[in-house]
């Protein structure tokens, strides 16, 4: 118990300290915030041409689909679509041999790396989150729940879409075990996740076998179920199996890196030596 008591600790001191460490560069935060404030008046416009075209495209009003826009722009960074997080320190340590002093911590190297990946994700939302998702709220008209309820629902599938993120990434920093240089892996899974996270169109959008086969992937845990949660799209046992079809990828992926882990581990490879 006292173990446990004091791992718990542990770990909730280095997302504490992640958290911190994000906050300090304020500049970027200002900058990212304006970027993504930008993106989400962009991306408005275009919605509201193409739902003005073709209104409720996706099962989505209007109202919907721009609040969709700016939930997007508000979990672009907080659960790493384009990623950004700690895969590329880690594959930078793995590259340099310095993960050998991360193994030798009297703690689980996962956990470790998911601890500061949840502080990271928890300031992002509140610091580059929230600001762009008011401005949007204030300059057009969008579908926000007004039951707390629902905005709790969302925070929980948030949370796990975060957790998702962290699996799949997680696996893609691994891979430097092998390549020495993940970039190229981080490419696609970037590709891959701004793609069939829904980042650029709702899944509902995607005609026919793509979009039962883009729904179906982890990815869509990412802005696509957090959506349609805060939509009210998802309720009663739809809302039980959005959480479980989370929940299942991430149990799903966090086992793989495990495994990997722990077949990578046995043989840490430092470039050039």
């Amino acid at each position: 118990m006292f173990v446990r008591s004091g791992r718990f600790r542990l770990y909730a001191a280095v997302a504490a300290g992640s958290f911190r460490r994000y906050a300090t560069y304020r500049i970027a935060t200002l900058a990212g915030v304006f970027t993504n404030t930008v993106f989400g008046v962009i991306l408005t416009y275009t919605y509201i041409a193409l739902w003005d075209e073709k209104p409720g495209l996706g099962g989505y009003d209007q109202a919907q689909a721009l609040t969709y826009v700016w939930l997007g722009q508000a979990l672009l960074t907080t659960v790493a679509v384009m990623g950004g997080g700690f895969e590329d320190e880690l594959m930078r340590r793995i590259r340099t041999g310095d993960v050998a002093i991360d193994l030798y911590r009297p703690a689980d190297l996962q956990a470790w790396w998911l601890a500061g990946d949840l502080g990271r994700a928890l300031f992002q939302l509140l610091a580059r989150g929230a600001a762009p998702m008011m401005f949007g709220a204030l300059l057009f008209q969008l579908a926000l729940p007004g039951d707390v309820l629902t905005w709790l629902a969302t925070a929980l599938a948030v949370l796990l879409a975060v957790v998702v993120s962290f699996a799949v990434r997680f696996l893609v920093a691994l891979s430097a075990f092998w390549l020495l240089d993940g970039t190229g892996v981080a490419q696609i899974s970037w590709l891959a996740s701004t793609f069939f996270s829904g980042m650029l169109l709702p899944l509902s959008v995607f005609p026919g076998a793509l979009g039962e086969i883009a729904r179906a992937l982890p990815w869509s845990a990412l802005i696509q179920v957090p959506a349609d949660v805060l939509l009210g799209e998802r309720s009663g046992a739809d809302l039980a199996g959005a959480y479980a079809f989370q929940a299942g990828w991430a149990v799903v992926l966090l086992a793989a890196g495990r495994l990997l882990q722990a077949v990578a581990t046995r043989r840490v490879v430092v470039q050039g030596g």
